[in-house]
């Protein structure tokens, strides 16, 4: 399996003023930053499921490029994202509570406890392409809504390969050109579909090879390379906000790891496979380009994973300090106006709580 170190386009995207100016020195060590927090947080979390601190997790280890380097271009005044499952690396790039956030693997409340409005961040889709819907209609919204161009939110969406193989990605994507809707379609194509390599159920060759057949222009990168990601993505939003409807990327990563904790992927590859496919650690990638272009030393790095695991601690125990949530509070999630059945339930479950 091959895998893109360049990023490639499919028709090009409208000349606009993205902001394109370069990275800081103190923006690319944040995203360094970002990039330990999170691998730390993902690889840690694999071991609470097997401590029975959590029931289940979908680790993204190998992706932590095209997740934080994605979520550092959202502008979170006007922006919205439509997360899957698997986007702690966004959530973390994009400030939100973690334990909020990490509640949703506890099983203790559904789509997470951190406020989406607040913090632009959709409850997390357990749905397989099932965000690329939400997002559309949001963005088209966000057009109805009469913005001046240049002034609009930009939606983006994040889904896999395997999941732009659902019908709901179709109707998506033709929706969204056809209503030139400010939406961003990010998949991250880890090169597997569960246990189904890309090239099996992927046609044409690529995921960003299908947006022609609906005049959306594409976008494919490096998805191990966090600055390519995020001036993919500055320019991808700089596009939609502009007024020019949808854009498409398809960040090419790796899933180094299984597609969840109840996963076994040397069932489907062996490890050999997996080393040669995977390529270089994407962690380990641009801490050699920091320290070729002086930008950071070791003492940076060691910092850097010291802070990583004094955050993640703090995650945990906030995690198992949380209790279990009111059963009457799934009543007000179903109708907005529950049905007299439903209200009898209700106080009946109230009542018996009461008396626990």
């Amino acid at each position: 399996m091959t895998r893109v170190t360049a990023m490639t386009t499919h028709p090009v995207l409208a000349a606009v003023d993205d902001d394109s100016a370069p990275l800081t020195h103190h923006q690319l060590r944040e995203l360094y930053t970002l990039m330990a927090a999170v691998r730390h947080l993902d690889t840690s979390a694999v071991a609470w499921q097997r401590q029975g601190i959590i029931p289940g997790y979908a680790p993204e280890l190998g992706q932590e490029a095209a997740q934080v380097g994605s979520g550092y271009a959202v502008d979170r005044t006007r922006d919205f994202v439509f997360p899957t499952y698997r986007e702690m690396g966004v959530a973390r790039a994009m400030g939100l509570d973690m334990v909020g956030y990490m509640s949703t693997h506890k099983a203790t409340w559904h789509g997470g406890m951190y406020n989406p409005l607040e913090s632009r961040f959709a409850p997390i889709q357990a749905v397989v392409a099932g965000s690329v819907l939400h997002a559309v209609g949001w963005a088209h919204g966000q057009t109805l809504s009469g913005h001046a161009a240049g002034e609009t939110g930009v939606a983006m969406t994040y889904f896999g390969d395997g999941a732009s193989s659902q019908g709901d990605v179709h109707e998506a994507m033709n929706f969204a050109a056809v209503m030139k809707a400010p939406v961003v379609f990010f998949i991250q194509n880890n090169g597997w579909a569960i246990s189904v390599p890309t090239e099996r159920q992927v046609a044409g060759g690529s995921v960003a090879a299908r947006a022609a057949g609906y005049g959306i222009p594409a976008l494919q990168v490096d998805g191990n390379d966090v600055v390519a990601v995020f001036e993919a993505t500055r320019s991808a939003f700089a596009h939609c906000r502009a007024g020019n409807g949808p854009v498409v990327i398809e960040a090419m990563t790796y899933r180094r790891g299984p597609h969840s904790t109840a996963d076994d992927p040397g069932r489907y590859r062996t490890l050999d496979e997996e080393r040669l496919d995977a390529g270089e650690d994407p962690l380990e990638r641009f801490k050699q380009r920091l320290l070729a272009e002086g930008i950071a030393d070791e003492a940076f790095f060691t910092e850097a994973q010291r802070k990583a695991e004094e955050e993640e601690e703090a995650i945990r125990t906030g995690i198992e300090d949380l209790g279990p949530r009111p059963g009457a509070e799934m009543f007000g999630l179903v109708f907005q106006e529950p049905t007299p059945a439903l209200q009898s339930q209700a106080t009946a479950w109230r009542e018996e709580s009461e008396h626990v």
